[in-house]
C-alpha cells in the first residue's frame, strides 16, 4: 500500500503539524536528517520537552569533519536539534565510519527507532547518503556519494564554492535501517523539491531508482507536502 500524502499550506504549517505528532509520541529514539527540509519541524519543537529523547542522525561525511566545519552533520544536530530541545550531547548519535555495523546494533539494543524523519534529494531521490540503486536490505555502511547528491548537498551548504568541494564519501544508515523504524515521515516542500514530490507521489511501491520511495514499503508512513 502506498504511503499516505498529507498536504499543508506552507512549510511552517507542515512543521507545526509534524512537531505535534512528535510531541504526542514522545519518542525514545528519533531518527533525524540534517539539511533544510526538517528545519521548520525542528524550530516548532523548541521548548517541547523532549529532553529524554535520543537523536539518531542518519549520516555523516567521510572523513568525519571537525565539529567546527560548516558541513558537519554533528554540528547541525547539536545546533538545530539537541541544544534547542535540551538534549545532552551524548544522546546525539551518529554512525562511525570505522565501525558502521555497530550503529544498527546500537539502535536495536536501545529498542529501535520510534519515528524516522526523512527528506528526499531534489534531483535523484537520495535518502540519507544512499544513491540510486541502493539495496533494500542495506544496513549502515560507508558509501560513495553520487554526483547528483553532491550537487544537491552543495546547495544545502552554500559555503561550498562548488560541488567539487563536497566530500565524495559518507557513512549512512541503510534502507533496511530506515524501514525498521516504527513510523516514517517524509517531508517535501519548496520549489526545488517539486520534481521529487511529483516522482514520489506518483509511485505506489518502493522503486530502487528513487531511494526515498522506501516510504511506500512501510506500514506506517506518510509523505508531508507543502509548496
Amino acid at each position: 500500500m502506498p504511503a499516505e500524502v498529507w498536504l499543508f499550506a506552507d512549510e511552517e504549517q507542515l512543521g507545526a503539524a509534524l512537531a505535534r505528532e512528535i510531541v504526542e509520541l514522545s519518542p525514545s529514539l528519533l531518527g533525524c536528517p540534517g539539511g533544510r527540509s526538517l528545519l521548520s519541524t525542528y524550530r516548532a519543537l523548541r521548548g517541547a520537552g523532549l529532553s529524554e529523547t535520543t537523536v539518531v542522525m542518519m549520516d555523516e561525511y567521510v572523513p568525519v569533519p571537525p565539529v567546527t566545519a560548516h558541513y558537519s552533520c554533528r554540528a547541525f544536530a547539536l545546533r538545530e536539534i539537541a541544544e534547542p530541545l535540551g538534549i545532552p550531547d551524548e544522546r546525539v548519535w551518529l554512525p562511525d565510519p570505522e565501525d558502521p555495523g555497530a550503529y544498527d546494533e546500537r539502535i536495536t539494543a536501545a529498542g529501535g527507532i520510534d519515528l524516522f524523519l526523512l527528506a528526499s534529494g531534489a534531483s535523484d531521490g537520495h535518502v540519507a547518503f544512499l544513491p540510486q540503486g541502493s539495496p533494500r536490505h542495506g544496513r549502515t555502511s560507508v558509501v560513495q556519494l553520487a554526483d547528483s547528491t553532491r550537487r544537491d548537498n552543495g546547495a544545502t551548504f552554500p559555503e561550498f564554492d562548488s560541488p567539487d568541494e563536497v566530500p565524495e564519501r559518507g557513512v549512512s544508515v541503510g534502507l533496511a535501517t530506515i524501514a525498521d523504524a516504527r513510523r516514517l515521515r517524509l517531508v517535501l516542500h519548496g520549489e526545488d523539491k517539486r520534481e521529487a514530490t511529483q516522482r514520489l507521489t506518483a509511485l505506489d511501491r518502493f522503486d530502487p531508482s528513487w531511494p526515498a520511495s522506501i516510504v511506500h514499503d512501510h506500514p506506517d508512513a506518510a509523505i508531508l507536502v507543502a509548496p
